[in-house]
């Protein structure tokens, strides 16, 4: 199981930052998540590590692209695979390239929420792994009161649903990955992507015992805000200390 960290470690250090890559090398992550976002909501402009436009506006001092794959190029991320998340459609190609000048893609997954965006990138590159993220969340549904239970109804139909939808999209070439919210996981969810020859990486689980199960049912990856989880969050390889309240 890969274990990721998601923004790079997300409660150590600020999200998509050189401090949270940092801190999750140093939790003993096998794979770094981080989040690509343009200057302009059509797909221009500079492209940034920012996982929303409030993320993105409330700092200063956000990582471009280019400075960040610059980084993640360095001798220290030498052995760590790389999750790519592109948040909107219309600079695939410009990933992409960026990807491929720093000699990063043979590590690289590529992953969105947009069917179309994946569907671009393998029309210019057939052989660049590629990752579809379900659901499409502002936020969890299941955390407010008034939307809970419709929620969880949904999510139960979802389960029967999406694996024989998502296996037949991995035949069809669409994708390699299947990136799922944990709610959505299911053992049957599994078996079908991966007779399918897919994979899975759940997200986004925060908490010890959910990260057990999961490993236990065998997924071939794990997204987590907290990487010292994978040690039962006691302080492993990454200090407790260097948590950020």
């Amino acid at each position: 199981m890969r274990r990721v960290g998601h923004k790079g470690a997300d409660l150590l250090a600020p999200g998509n930052t050189f401090a949270a890559f940092q801190a999750a090398i140093e939790a003993g992550v096998d794979m770094l998540e981080f989040d690509v976002l343009p200057e302009r909501r059509d797909g221009t402009g500079e492209l940034y590590l920012a996982h929303d436009y409030a993320d993105l506006g409330a700092r200063a001092d956000a990582v471009t692209l280019d400075e960040g794959l610059e980084h993640l190029a360095g001798q220290a991320y030498a052995d760590v695979e790389l999750d790519v998340d592109m948040k909107l459609p219309g600079y695939e190609l410009r990933v992409l390239q960026a990807l491929r000048e720093r000699g990063l893609l043979g590590r690289s997954l590529i992953s969105s929420f947009e069917r179309e965006s994946l569907r671009v990138v393998r029309a210019a590159d057939p052989t660049v792994r590629l990752g579809l993220s379900i659901p499409r969340l502002r936020s969890d549904p299941t955390t407010q009161a008034r939307t809970k239970l419709a929620a969880l109804a949904l999510a139960a139909v979802a389960r029967r649903i999406l694996p024989t939808v998502l296996a037949r999209r991995i035949r069809r070439g669409e994708m390699d990955a299947v990136m799922v919210h944990w709610r959505l996981m299911s053992p049957r969810l599994l078996r079908a992507v991966r007779a399918a020859g897919g994979e899975v990486y759940v997200w986004t689980v925060d908490d010890v015992a959910t990260v057990r199960r999961l490993e236990a049912l065998g997924v071939d990856g794990v997204i987590t805000n907290d990487p010292t989880l994978f040690w039962g969050g006691d302080g492993g390889p990454a200090a407790a200390a260097i948590r950020r309240p």
